[in-house]
């Protein structure tokens, strides 16, 4: 019995790395043409700034002002959880994960076009998206319906 629990537990373990998202008030570097920041970055991404928002991580630290921003995007990914139901309960198969897109473009000191790609932990989706329009003075572009309500609340 005891080597079952071991087994199943290691199986877990083994798994939980792939199957981990960003945590709720975390975000992870994604992609882009940012210098200094390595993709799958896990950080923190603030708004609190007057001026710029910041990416920062283990790994590097980016800004980007606000004044420089041309353009806001935010979408979602659902997956299923399989790895999960397959080790825990068939219920799992019915839950979604999902993943949280924000793509901001922006112009650096040197009026070349920039671009980074965060995944955004469920916690901060809102107001992050909020304190961009209102500091960038753009608007937020919806992938489709179901990211306009997740980015909005309605």
């Amino acid at each position: 019995m005891r080597r079952l629990a071991g087994a199943v537990l290691a199986a877990i373990l083994a798994v939980s790395p792939v199957l981990s998202a960003v945590g709720g008030k975390n975000a992870q570097y994604v992609g882009g043409t940012m210098e200094g920041l390595k993709e799958g970055a896990e950080g923190t991404f603030s708004t609190a700034g007057t001026r710029d928002a910041i990416f920062d991580s283990d790994a590097g630290k980016a800004s980007i002002p606000y004044a420089s921003v041309t353009g806001l995007e935010y979408g979602q990914k659902a997956g299923r959880r399989v790895a999960v139901a397959v080790l825990v309960t068939p219920l799992a198969l019915f839950s979604k994960k999902r993943k949280h897109y924000l793509t901001i473009s922006y112009k650096d000191g040197a009026g070349k076009e920039q671009a980074g790609v965060f995944e955004l932990g469920k916690d901060i989706i809102r107001t992050t998206l909020t304190v961009l329009e209102t500091r960038t003075g753009k608007k937020v572009e919806y992938q489709d319906d179901e990211a306009r309500k997740a980015g909005r609340g309605n």
